[in-house]
């Protein structure tokens, strides 16, 4: 074995990817895949979870869907059910819902807040709550990886609810780093700046583009591909093993130019 295999090598893991449906937790999914992890997709849409199912079982490792409303608890266990008697084990998870929304601040109503906050919020909370129990029984320590965004920390207009949401997010992640050490169970965040998927492209306008270009010192979105790294040394418990509480940014400088 190759110290790179050693170090960042996930074989005999099994990772469960929540939201990997979409189009960046599933090339998260097919990282951890490659690396080896066995992979558990779970979405409320059920198609592209099994369509993202079969890209991961193209590395040779095990992967299976499961069709979950992710803001409920009880879809949520029924699937840690279901992977603990298919897979055996959970070692990663990946919490990957959201949704977003470019209303005004003063035309949003409360449906569309509640609805922000229970997909992108409520459901990381539920899932950490539920998995992070099961890798603490385990006894094995384990790895969780909230998907924050570069719009947490920076002001960032049009997109208010799902900012605070993600703000949460962090919070919940310090916390939890700080409460899951004693037992190896590591909970960090991982900070997207733009990346064009579906929950975004409504809101980037040509001009919206524009601005986002200005304050992005690379001068381009991010490729999917690029969040594989960050999300694979997270994951590995050999490599990142003092890492817990940390949001790491992968961003092209978004946010160091803004702060």
């Amino acid at each position: 074995m190759s110290y790179i295999e050693e170090m960042f090598g996930l074989k005999g893991k099994t990772a469960v990817i929540v939201g990997g449906g979409g189009v960046l937790a599933g090339k998260m999914a097919e990282g951890l895949a490659r690396a080896g992890a066995d992979i558990a997709i779970l979405d409320l849409n059920l198609e592209n979870a099994q369509k993202q199912s079969e890209e991961c079982k193209k590395y040779g490792v095990k992967s299976l869907a499961v069709k979950v409303d992710a803001s409920s608890k009880q879809d949520l266990r029924a699937a840690a059910d279901t992977i603990l008697a298919k897979l055996g084990r959970i070692d990663i998870l990946i919490n990957a819902p959201g949704i977003n929304s470019s209303t005004p601040f003063l035309e949003i109503e409360e449906e569309e807040y509640d609805r922000i906050m229970r997909i992108n919020l409520k459901s990381i909370f539920l899932a950490c709550q539920l998995f992070g129990k099961i890798m603490i029984e385990q006894g094995e320590g384990g790895s969780i990886i909230n998907i924050s965004s570069a719009s947490s920390e920076i002001p960032l207009s049009k997109v208010f609810t799902y900012s605070i949401s993600k703000a949460g997010i962090n919070n919940l992640t310090r916390n939890l780093a700080r409460e899951w050490a004693p037992f190896k169970v590591r909970v960090n965040a991982l900070a997207p700046g733009f990346f064009p998927a579906e929950q975004n492209r409504k809101i980037l306008t040509p001009e919206r583009t524009a601005d986002i270009m200005h304050h992005t010192p690379m001068g381009r979105f991010g490729d999917a591909e690029e969040l594989i790294g960050a999300v694979i040394w997270m994951a590995s418990h050999k490599a990142a093993s003092f890492v817990t509480g940390a949001l790491i940014r992968v961003d092209g400088g978004y946010t160091a130019m803004t702060i």
